[in-house]
């Protein structure tokens, strides 16, 4: 789709009447998906005539289905040319006031093409990426150094909806909820470790997590779960990490759907984990995180409202991995690189539990907005 300069400077946004219908196209990744409900939540609060269209992913679906007044279009990425041709069919006599374009993949800007609307609003030049700018007619500001979060909230500001800090609302159904009632009875506290990304370098050693693991019990009288989906990688890390322990560890690795990690994650008083999914999806439930980033920044796409929790060697891998300080890299940059995540330490992880146990002023804000 051509678009010319002039054309990005349509006066056409902020709308100053609510749109009859807003597309989102977002199909992937679990972490990012999460970053687009404050952006749902903002066009329903603000706008509660507005229909909303969400085209994703199938996984991506599981996790969202149970979210009310959304109209979802799933798009199997599997077979991207069938489900290319079933979108645009499906859409073919239809027309969006808004397209909000949060992706910026060739497959998703290919996708784009099969949504018909006047205003697609896309991302900045600096985050784009595949031609993305070539699909849209209008950009989102562009700011430094946002988080991932803040980022995708700038597409309701761009609308014309005032929010300034992300609110999340995720259902998590009663069959989720009856899930984790029956694995973990009771009301002991619970630390939930979720060890594994879809990046392999993202993630921490099983030693670091059996020693902190064992501390939890030991020390601090927590219940420990280990949790994540059903592939041999995470089936294997697991089984690594109850087999290192001292202490006894419920291990939920590849036991449960998706949905019902919901119920696991919502039940959770604090969860460990790298950038990944489950980190992300723990913030949209209110449940703190420590996250735990040298592959990439927490500063950009750790779990929100737990950024103090996170314990973060970005800045030192930058230095060691590619001899820069990490205001002179790309904003994004990731450095998922064999032995990066080796800089964080059983004692940094286990500072961070004792910080979540005894809360300090830590100001979140500050970590927002200082850099490098």
């Amino acid at each position: 789709m051509k678009t010319s300069q002039h054309s990005r400077n349509l006066k056409l946004l902020p709308f100053s009447t609510a749109p009859q219908s807003v597309c989102i196209l977002r199909l992937s990744a679990l972490g990012d998906v999460t970053h687009v409900l404050p952006v749902v939540a903002a066009i329903q609060k603000i706008w509660p005539q507005t229909q909303i269209t969400w085209v994703l992913g199938k996984l991506e679906y599981q996790l969202l289905k149970h979210l009310e007044n959304i109209e979802f279009i799933v798009f199997d990425k599997k077979q991207s040319f069938r489900s290319y041709r079933e979108l645009k069919k499906k859409l073919a006599s239809r027309q969006f006031d808004v397209l909000l374009h949060m992706q910026v993949a060739l497959r998703a800007n290919l996708v784009s093409k099969a949504i018909n609307s006047p205003i697609r609003l896309g991302w900045d030049t600096p985050r784009s990426r595949d031609w993305h700018h070539k699909f849209i007619n209008h950009q989102v500001p562009e700011i430094a150094y946002q988080h991932q979060a803040q980022g995708f909230l700038s597409f309701a500001r761009t609308l014309g909806l005032a929010f300034r800090e992300p609110e999340w609302t995720l259902a998590v159904s009663d069959e989720a909820l009856n899930f984790a009632n029956k694995h973990l009875p009771g009301e002991q506290a619970t630390l939930v470790i979720s060890p594994c990304s879809s990046h392999q370098l993202r993630n921490w050693s099983i030693s670091g997590y059996a020693a902190v693991a064992d501390y939890a019990v030991t020390e601090l009288g927590l219940r420990v779960v280990l949790s994540g989906g059903p592939s041999a990688l995470e089936q294997s890390v697991a089984q690594n990490i109850e087999a290192a322990m001292q202490s006894p560890a419920i291990n939920l690795v590849g036991k449960d759907t998706l949905q019902q990690s919901l119920g696991i994650l919502n039940k959770a008083d604090i969860v460990i984990s790298p950038d990944s999914g489950p980190a992300h999806i723990a913030n949209a439930l209110g449940t703190p995180v420590i996250g735990l980033y040298a592959a990439t920044w927490s500063r950009r796409s750790g779990p929100y409202n737990s950024l103090d929790l996170c314990v973060d060697r970005f800045p030192e891998a930058a230095r060691k991995f590619l001899g820069k300080e990490p205001r002179e890299l790309r904003w994004g940059t990731k450095i998922e690189q064999a032995g990066v995540m080796d800089l964080i330490t059983t004692e940094d992880v286990i500072e961070k539990l004792e910080q979540w146990q005894n809360p300090d002023s830590s100001d979140k804000d500050l970590l927002l907005t200082q850099v490098g």
